[in-house]
């Protein structure tokens, strides 16, 4: 009695199941959905960000008010363009040369 039930079920259930290649093309699906939305959320913003940035350190010139990544505020002394050093005047006749990179923003700039 109890085993023609429990039959009863495991075939309504297999009849029920996915195929095994319906299985996997939805777990690729979904896989292929997190990939784009990480992209989406992730990577383009990132991308963006890095474009702008690099933009700004493109347009710099001499006399530029810039904050570095190490917090010093100065005044752009020399720049070349192609040249990965510029040499910042931090005032009170103190120059460091520092790497473009090293660059944050501009100080009058109120966007981060």
């Amino acid at each position: 009695m109890f085993i023609s039930e429990a039959m009863a079920q495991t075939a309504a259930i297999a009849a029920d199941a996915p195929s095994p290649w319906e299985a996997f093309a939805l777990n690729m699906m979904l896989i292929l959905i997190l990939v784009v939305m990480f992209y989406v959320l992730l990577i383009m913003p990132q991308q963006k960000r890095f474009k702008k940035h690099r933009d700004m350190l493109d347009k710099l010139k001499k006399g530029d008010e810039i904050v570095t990544s190490g917090g010093f505020l100065g005044k752009i002394d020399k720049i070349k363009d192609g040249d990965n050093e510029v040499v910042l005047d931090l005032g009170n006749g103190v120059k460091v040369t520092a790497l473009r990179s090293a660059i944050q923003n501009k100080a009058n700039d109120n966007k981060s």
